[in-house]
């Protein structure tokens, strides 16, 4: 029997094959209605079903398809391990778990995990035997508390407006890692290209006396750098490089990266990734890539799957998805309201493909600092986990943060004013949104929606700014531009549905009535903004139908929704040479 998702999952950080051990594949289930599965100690007892991991419990792919509220659900696996691979370290890996997550192995509690979109691992070391082993995992979820992010998770029974099927309970890969006694844990990458230098901050976890530490980094199999340095439990190292290569929107160079931990009998650990040289700026009116100004043509992408939900049905659907983007003139994409797999930021990385990162902010309650406390933890797991990635060139923790419908209680600006603080401490190389579209508080780019679908209209809100004068606000009683790059980060969203008897879809405006309307309306949306010398991206709603919401440029099942010759004019009319791009 095959394994869904069999590729491993931390592409920066790779070890040999035989250094872990993907558990995909088929798991006992069991629903716990009533969330009192901890106390009847259900961990104990045996489940009724099975499902596909890592494919939700509401998905096709999981073999489930159950699309009601899931307070909690609970897995079990059992595994085979030989003595060579307890050896050393066990590590017990999830790439996400929605939303609380507790596990037990053999019976004893290993540990636990609060966030629906962050990988995280547990030290089973001492809980697992050779021979067989057994792995229980609960998680718990409740979209309707206020207390967690949920994203576009429908906290109703059914899917409307732009909310969608939930995702409960394991969504990405899970495995085992076995590991040395010292071992690599992790590193950053800080290039510095004016400079032919990639500085590296190494941590690394158990005794390191007597150990030394070796960067070597190569160019399409040459090596053109090297440096070692006596371990320690953090190790600070530039690496010269003999070439000088820069990762780029569609030239995306990338270095191999080998990290070897070797002590006087040999190596201890060895870990495999890569980097891409570049540098970003944000000053005055342009965001400036490699010192030269990029316009940003990107798409949303919001990362759902008709079959698994949350969960890319395969590694090859990642990568077609920015294709398809890629095809229609754009060059990066916003990854709306959820945290993307580490699978598909690899493909951004090696396709050229700019993202920025953004948290499933929506349905957490800010209107109190006690927000900050259900946001803050996962957001810096964020943070620390795809920091690497050349593709990623801005960060947005949340989005539309509007005032509470139930109380109108407003968002507490000190939520937004700390996360973005504490972003800029630990990632002073990005630019960073404060809260995408409304209401700003501290924001190194000023964002706004707008999604009037007549070209004309749209015009005439710049126009002033395309002339020099004030810039378009939509809310000038809750924020204030002061004069940084200005981003249209939603518009569009042009409604087509090829079956318009269905009456459960939506997309923004009145429903054209042709085909050549919908290139109209696109053609004309996007002239407007790539026009204007005082704006440096743009952001098209969306790539894709999703579930009612079918505004995209492509069915939810990635078909396509018109004719070629309709493609080719959105390509064309997105490929234009934009105002910014021709400053020096």
């Amino acid at each position: 029997m095959s394994i869904p998702r069999p590729e491993y999952p931390r592409p920066q950080l790779r070890r040999s094959e035989q250094s872990w051990l993907n558990l995909n594949g088929s798991w006992e289930f069991e629903f716990d209605f009533g969330a009192s599965g901890k106390a009847r100690r259900l961990w104990e007892q045996p489940f009724s079903r099975t499902i596909t991991v890592p494919f939700c419990p509401e998905s096709r792919l999981s073999g489930i398809g159950y699309t009601d509220f899931i307070p909690a659900a609970w897995y079990r696996r059992t595994v085979t391990l030989t003595p060579e691979q307890l050896s050393g370290k066990v590590m017990l890996r999830f790439g996400a778990v929605d939303y609380r997550c507790t596990v037990w192995v053999n019976g004893a509690e290993a540990g636990s995990h609060k966030g629906g979109y962050l990988s995280f691992g547990l030290d089973v070391t001492e809980l697992v035997q050779p021979g067989e082993n057994t792995i229980v995992v609960c998680a718990e979820d409740d979209v309707r508390s206020g207390l967690q992010p949920k994203g576009k998770q429908a906290d109703k029974y059914a899917s409307s407006g732009c909310d969608y099927t939930r995702t409960t309970g394991i969504w990405q890969t899970v495995w085992l890692e076995f590991l040395p006694e010292t071992y690599i844990r992790s590193y950053k990458v800080y290039p510095q290209p004016e400079d032919g230098i990639v500085s590296l901050q190494v941590a690394l976890n158990g005794c390191t006396e007597g150990l030394t530490l070796t960067a070597a980094a190569g160019f399409e199999g040459r090596p053109v750098g090297k440096v070692t340095r006596r371990g320690a439990q953090s190790v600070t190292m530039e690496l010269p490089l003999d070439e000088l290569h820069l990762w780029d929107v569609n030239t995306p160079a990338l270095y191999d990266l080998t990290l070897t931990l070797q002590n006087g009998d040999g190596t201890a650990d060895q870990v495999f990734g890569y980097f891409g040289m570049r540098s970003l700026q944000w000053d005055g009116k342009v965001m400036r890539l490699n010192g030269r100004p990029v316009f940003q043509r990107l798409i949303l992408d919001q990362g759902y799957y008709p079959d698994g939900i949350y969960t890319a049905p395969t590694d090859e659907a990642l990568r077609r998805d920015i294709e398809l983007s890629m095809e229609l003139g754009f060059n990066g994409a916003r990854l709306h309201q959820k945290v993307f797999e580490e699978r598909y930021l690899y493909w951004a990385d090696q396709l050229g493909y700019l993202v920025w990162g953004e948290m499933g902010s929506w349905g957490l309650n800010i209107t109190t600092e006690a927000g900050l406390a259900n946001f803050l933890p996962e957001w810096l797991e964020e943070l620390e986990r795809d920091f690497n990635h050349p593709a990623i060139v801005g960060w947005c923790p949340f989005n539309e943060t509007w005032d509470d419908p139930k109380t109108a209680a407003r968002q507490n600006d000190e939520v937004l004013r700390l996360t973005y603080l504490t972003t800029k401490a630990l990632d002073p190389t990005r630019p960073v949104i404060d809260t995408s579209g409304n209401f700003h508080v501290i924001t190194d780019i000023y964002d706004i929606h707008q999604y009037d679908q007549d070209p004309e209209a749209f015009r005439a809100k710049f126009a002033p700014m395309a002339e020099g004068g004030e810039p378009y606000e939509t809310f000038p009683k809750r924020q204030k531009y002061a004069g940084q790059p200005y981003f249209v980060s939603e518009y569009g969203g042009t409604w087509w549905n090829p079956n318009p008897e269905s009456s459960n879809n939506w997309g923004y405006g009145v429903r054209p009535e042709s085909e050549d309307e919908v290139l109209r309306r696109f053609a004309g949306l996007a002239a407007v903004l790539l026009e204007n010398p005082n704006i440096c991206a743009l952001c098209y709603t969306q790539l894709t139908d999703v579930e009612q919401e079918q505004n995209g440029l492509y069915s939810y099942d990635r078909s396509r929704k018109f004719s070629d010759r309709i493609y080719e004019g959105m390509k064309e009319a997105m490929s234009a040479k934009a105002a910014i791009e021709k400053l020096p």
